[in-house]
């Protein structure tokens, strides 16, 4: 398949015209690579063991949610260099889906509500509302564990979720009018949840997205590259 043919089946996917004002000149086909594509991959993120194993799987195209050149690259060194070097020396592809792909419908915040099995589902501006089928407990379990609570811990009846960092006043707000009585999400900070008037569920934000690439690649019969966070236990 040419790379213009695939690029048109991902904006399909994911349209960009749903990305946000601060993602402009950072989704797409940030990297070109060879015209014809056979072997696609995907992952959450562009890290440089994400690039070397695309190359050693002969990726003609790698699909990620998070840019790897966020900033103007004035030089490439670094991380930058390690991400770069596998991917432009063996002609590959790099796509970026990101807020447009949380925006999307079957894109990052449905892929969560479904493994959630949350029902009566509602869009919200960045994220969906939805009735609780299972407790808290299970729901956790289902997105790997690793969860804080802030606030009474109880089984929620309908749980607002934003995958990603998501836990912005207004989309508390957002999401209380809608129904919600708690709210899941990613990286919360201390003035948030004490202003929270729902108690705040906090998941990793590798936790919350990583399933919504996982599932576009089990779904188009591509190549999956987890690149799981090294996590330390200090004594």
């Amino acid at each position: 398949m040419h790379i213009a043919e695939i690029v048109a089946h991902l904006e399909e996917i994911a349209p960009p015209e749903l990305a946000e004002e601060f993602d402009e000149g950072r989704i797409g086909l940030i990297v070109e690579g060879r015209e014809e594509v056979g072997t696609v991959c995907c992952a959450l993120d562009a890290t440089p063991a994400v690039a070397n194993a695309a190359a050693a799987r002969g990726a003609d195209l790698l699909v990620v949610h998070h840019t790897p050149l966020w900033t103007p690259v004035t030089a490439v060194r670094g991380q930058d260099a390690k991400v770069l070097t596998p991917i432009l020396s063996h002609g590959i592809n790099l796509y970026v889906m990101h807020t447009n792909f949380d925006h999307a419908r079957g894109g990052v915040n449905d892929i969560l509500a479904a493994r959630l099995d949350l029902e009566d589902t509602r869009q919200m501006s960045l994220g969906v509302v939805g009735r609780c089928t299972l407790p808290l407990t299970e729901m956790v379990e289902r997105i790997g564990g690793n969860v804080r609570v802030w606030g009474e811990a109880h089984d929620p009846e309908y749980l607002g979720v934003v995958g990603g960092s998501g836990f912005d006043p207004a989309l508390i707000e957002e999401a209380v009018a809608l129904g919600a009585d708690a709210f899941l999400s990613a990286e919360l900070k201390h003035h948030v949840a004490r202003a929270s008037p729902i108690p705040c569920i906090e998941s990793t934000h590798y936790a919350l997205e990583a399933l919504a690439m996982e599932t576009l690649a089990l779904r188009e019969g591509w190549v999956y590259l987890a690149d799981t966070p090294r996590l330390t236990t200090l004594p």
